[in-house]
């Protein structure tokens, strides 16, 4: 039919066009259909003004008549106030379940209360198509009926839909039932840590030997060490922590003599906290903090890089390439840690005694008498003995940020585990060697 024609008409009928173009040309109405099939009407115009009112006395009854006669997809049958049923038919599909779903779901609540033990029966016999949306249907159905304490029967499925059913397994795999975990016994929850102390004992071994190995490897052929990596982890473990070095270090300096002096206050020796808290500060508290620091800083972020990278990979791409990650990663980091370990406690322990001077200015010792009193206690060996240690504290720091980032597993949380392992590993290391230390100390009179 010709467009103006039906346009035309529209504005006879008192309709009015929605835009442009053909399908704009729509009335509002079922007469429209009729229209439509008549042909072109412009001889219509001057003689003829159909009435609004004719209009919708004849398209009343035209709408009135239902356009689908289709029974619903699914009908809902209580048998009795036990048994219940649900006949399927057609196409059970997202547009058929449309009104449906919500009328079995009430149905189904409504049911349920009247009493327990109820049975409800799908029959799916009459079922010409089934897809997700008839299986999420049924699961729905079936996790209401199973939470009320009821059962669920599913009959005349045609086997063709099985697989789809099979592959949602709807309340095993939808709504599975919380795993109880079988709960240890004190003989099996022990033998358990023990083999995994063992376990972690062989890996330190082996690591440290290799490790001791590639070191030796270094000092033989110094060309082939990454000194570029180096560069980056001392400055990054060394220069950045400075800050924060300071901080703690003053602070500890400055809690260590008020300490010190509350409890030399009461025997008159007020004077030789200076020379006490220095002793205390370059042979054990500044080697210690810095390590510690050290433990939470450079171990947790060598642990958290060469973690990622055997997460990504990229530790066995190394392998596949020919290069050892020993020498390739660790290496660096470790020669990094022996370098700036020392140094940071050096920092240290000159930031500590500045404060414990500053804080015995409080109790009238001034500086002179705190200088000659920490000469005098103070001696080149016992500098010498914290900064030892202090790089016994950097290898083991270090090594230990490395290994934990070499045994990081799969998974998310791999990273942050290996990370945390890494500095309870390097502080648990750090006691040990610091108790070695202090009793050889003890023996040698260093």
């Amino acid at each position: 039919m010709d467009v103006a024609a039906v346009a035309q008409l529209d504005r006879v009928l008192g309709y009015e066009p929605r835009g442009r173009g053909f399908n704009s040309c729509q009335p509002h109405h079922p007469i429209r259909g009729l229209v439509e099939e008549l042909g072109p009407f412009y001889f219509l115009d001057p003689f003829i003004k159909i009435p609004y009112s004719w209009v919708m006395s004849v398209s009343a009854p035209i709408s009135s008549i239902s356009v689908d006669s289709k029974p619903p997809v699914a009908v809902w049958t209580q048998i009795d106030a036990s048994n219940a049923k649900v006949a399927l038919n057609g196409a059970v599909n997202v547009y058929s379940l449309g009104g449906v779903w919500t009328q079995i779901q009430a149905s189904q609540k409504a049911w349920l209360k009247q009493s327990s033990n109820q049975t409800l029966t799908f029959d799916a016999s009459q079922v010409s198509f089934f897809d997700g949306a008839g299986v999420a249907f049924l699961i729905d159905v079936e996790e209401a009926q199973q939470k009320a304490g009821g059962k669920f029967d599913l009959v005349g499925l045609d086997p063709r839909y099985q697989p789809l059913l099979n592959e949602f397994d709807p309340i095993n795999n939808l709504f599975p039932v919380p795993a109880v975990k079988p709960k240890r016994s004190f003989v099996v929850s022990t033998g358990m840590a023990a083999e995994n102390l063992i376990n972690d004992t062989k890996g330190l071994v082996s690591f440290t030997g290799q490790l001791s190995a590639d070191l030796f490897w270094s000092l033989r052929n110094p060309g082939q060490v990454r000194w570029g990596d180096f560069v980056n982890t001392a400055v990054e473990a060394g220069i950045a922590a400075l800050p924060i070095v300071g901080l703690v270090s003053f602070l500890i300096g400055v809690i260590l003599s008020f300490q010190a002096a509350i409890g030399m206050a009461q025997f008159g020796a007020v004077s030789f906290v200076g020379p006490l808290a220095a002793l205390g500060i370059v042979r054990e508290m500044g080697p210690l903090i810095t390590a510690i620091l050290l433990a939470g800083r450079s171990s947790a972020a060598f642990a958290a890089e060469i973690g990622t990278m055997t997460v990504n990979s990229e530790v066995d791409a190394l392998v596949s390439g020919g290069l050892s990650p020993m020498r390739f990663l660790v290496v660096p980091r470790v020669l990094a840690g022996i370098l700036v370990a020392p140094i940071l406690t050096l920092f240290a322990d000159i930031v500590s005694v500045v404060a414990s001077m500053l804080t015995m200015l409080i109790y009238g010792i001034p500086f002179i008498n705190f200088y000659n009193g920490m000469l005098a206690a103070v001696d080149v060996e016992d500098i010498l003995s914290g900064l030892i240690k202090a790089t016994l504290f950097g290898v083991v720091v270090s090594a230990m940020g490395c290994l934990r980032g070499m045994q990081t597993g799969t998974g998310a949380a791999a990273v942050g585990i290996s990370a945390t392992r890494a500095v309870v590993s390097s502080i648990v290391m750090i006691v040990v060697v610091d108790g070695i230390f202090a009793f050889i100390s003890y023996k040698t009179g260093f």
